[in-house]
């Protein structure tokens, strides 16, 4: 399946899908997924890195056991809006993923939704090790939640 444009989404979702989020980092693959309403996003514990065929493995069981319908993955654009050697890794990793399911994948803006990850639990008085635990996955919740919320907007005739 292909890179598909936000406003395809519809077409992928059937009953009981939902809606899966990656955030790519060096280390980890932070990882939310959306209700089946498609309404809250909820983050998911954290990939830790090792090779692509293992972790493309565990992605794709996962897939599967959350019968996600769509993948959206955040893509690390520089703060004036281009592409950095991160964008190119990201792209990369999709295009492998791609061969592997059919699955479709979103690229969806992710810049500061790590920020906004970190400030809410500093608000919340998460410690840092536990912040550094479920950083990447709250920055994917971050990121399928606005996602989520835009889906609505569209749906609703009002974006």
């Amino acid at each position: 399946m292909p890179v598909i444009d936000i406003t395809e989404t519809a077409l992928f979702l059937q009953p009981g899908t939902c809606i899966a989020c990656l955030d790519l980092g060096t280390k980890t693959i932070g990882i939310a997924v959306s209700d089946i309403g498609l309404c809250l996003a909820n983050p998911r514990p954290a990939l830790k890195r090792k090779k692509f065929y293992k972790d493309s493995a565990l992605l794709l069981e996962f897939f599967k056991r959350e019968e996600v319908a769509v993948s959206v993955i955040g893509l690390p654009l520089n703060m004036n809006g281009s592409s950095g050697p991160r964008v190119q890794a990201t792209q990369a990793f999709v295009r492998n993923m791609l061969v592997l399911t059919d699955i479709p994948f979103i690229f969806r803006d992710e810049r500061l939704s790590t920020v906004a990850a970190e400030r809410l639990f500093i608000e919340m008085n998460i410690s840092r090790n536990c912040r550094a635990k479920r950083l990447d996955s709250a920055a994917a919740a971050f990121v399928l939640q606005g996602t989520l919320d835009y889906l609505h907007a569209l749906k609703n005739g009002s974006s």
